[in-house]
């Protein structure tokens, strides 16, 4: 059993299947992406996944609890992060004060510790974003306001901002779109860093397949919202019922 699974989820909108039966897993530890043809269905899944959509049918469960109903600091709190497909930062901020800002929550009408609490009282806050904005190789620029980052440092500048909340899983909604080649290569050799340094779980959708199969080690493929196929990346690699959803026609 992963600690991501996904049973039996329906969405629709409207007179629109968004999502038909979707059955998935996602192992501890492990990096698992999402791809798909545009209009598979994978945002609504992504969605879905961190409580923002609630689906018709089914149940979306994180480490034997439903994710579904919950408010984002309550997500938060479980242990999942998300990094939105276009960074979502404070630009008139500092670096070093972005990364800060998720070490609380508002919650009551307050602002209160958030995922760090228990060890709170043992570091400073800015010493753990610090550390945070090192693992991203961004220390250096801590003082710079974030709007004048360029889009692969705004994106490191995001995944700081989820790694200090501690989480146990990540979920990355194309964290390349819009990037360099340069920045791509720099984007997936942080995430491979971060998986190995420390045991996150990466859930990502992904439309480049340089960053596909670079990362995952399973991918499951959705085709009009039903998902086609799910294995190793050499085997998702020619599989007919891939290339049919992509290309039109099976070879």
């Amino acid at each position: 059993m992963g600690i991501l699974e996904v049973k039996g989820v329906n969405k629709r909108f409207g007179g629109l299947q968004a999502l038909g039966d979707v059955n998935l897993s996602v192992n501890e530890n492990s990096v698992h992406a999402i791809i798909g043809p545009n209009g598979a269905g994978k945002s609504t899944l992504l969605n879905c996944l961190v409580g923002k959509l609630i689906p018709d049918t089914g149940s979306v469960m994180f480490d034997g609890q439903s994710v579904l109903g919950r408010k984002p600091h309550e997500i938060n709190q479980m242990g999942i992060s998300r990094v939105f497909q276009t960074p979502e930062i404070f630009a008139d901020l500092t670096v070093l004060e972005n990364v800060m800002i998720p070490c609380f929550a508002k919650r009551d009408g307050a602002f209160r510790m958030h995922a760090i609490e228990s060890v709170a009282n043992e570091r400073s806050i800015n010493e753990m974003a610090e550390e945070m904005l090192a693992d991203v190789n961004m220390l250096e620029r801590r003082h710079d306001h974030a709007g004048s980052l360029s889009r692969g440092d705004k994106r490191r500048l995001e995944i700081a901002m989820c790694l200090v909340q501690q989480p146990r899983l990540l979920l990355l909604d194309e964290p390349t779109a819009g990037m360099a080649r340069a920045d791509t290569n720099n984007t997936i050799d942080l995430l491979k860093e971060i998986h190995d340094k420390r045991d996150i779980t990466i859930a990502i959708i992904e439309h480049d397949m340089h960053v596909v199969f670079s990362l995952a080690q399973r991918i499951t493929v959705l085709a009009q919202g039903t998902p086609l196929v799910e294995d190793t990346p050499d085997n998702i690699k020619g599989h007919p019922k891939v290339r049919e959803a992509y290309l039109g026609e099976a070879h």
